[in-house]
């Protein structure tokens, strides 16, 4: 099988659902809207370190979920299941990259901030794997890599998309 087509195989997009809840699956976490499409790239990185892994990403082109859109609960649906497997057979991924398109009405990031405290209470009681990778243009992003490097030194905090893909495949192998 052609290795673009193997690649392609093991990456879950939403509107469509990883029904193999025992097999390694890596969440890419972070933002999208606003945000540069990082998901692909990560997914390639992720798999050049390893063919077995499946990753779930979010990201679905062309569509605005803060207007009235009805795939809005879809999304939420989808996001948490996938959230969760992630979270107890493999790794959540985040990435916290730098906005590339500032949209005034809308705080940048919002939901992944809300996602991450989720996720570091999960990491904390239930020992949910999690790599939190911080882009240094983030806004806010020392401080998060100041709370959590005190309250969780165990969460890897790497400040490029690659490392960060790389500590989430050593975290499943682990």
């Amino acid at each position: 099988m052609d290795n673009h087509l193997l690649h392609q195989s093991r990456v879950i997009e939403a509107p469509n659902y990883f029904e193999r809840k025992d097999m390694p699956l890596i969440f890419l976490a972070g933002p999208v809207v606003g945000a540069p499409n990082w998901q692909g790239d990560a997914a390639t990185r992720i798999l050049s370190l390893d063919s077995e892994i499946y990753v779930a990403s979010p990201r679905r082109l062309g569509v605005d979920f803060e207007t009235a859109d009805p795939r809005f609960e879809e999304q939420i649906l989808w996001e948490t299941y996938h959230l969760n497997i992630a979270g107890k057979y493999g790794v959540v991924l985040f990435w916290l990259v730098k906005e590339q398109v500032h949209l005034c009405d809308r705080p940048y990031a919002q939901t992944s901030r809300f996602e991450l405290g989720e996720w570091k209470t999960k990491h904390e009681l239930n020992k949910a794997k999690l790599v939190v990778g911080i882009h240094p243009g983030f806004p806010g992003g020392k401080y998060i890599r100041y709370r959590l490097s005190g309250e969780c030194p165990g969460i890897p905090l790497p400040t490029t998309l690659e490392r960060t893909c790389e500590e989430a495949v050593r975290l499943i192998k682990g």
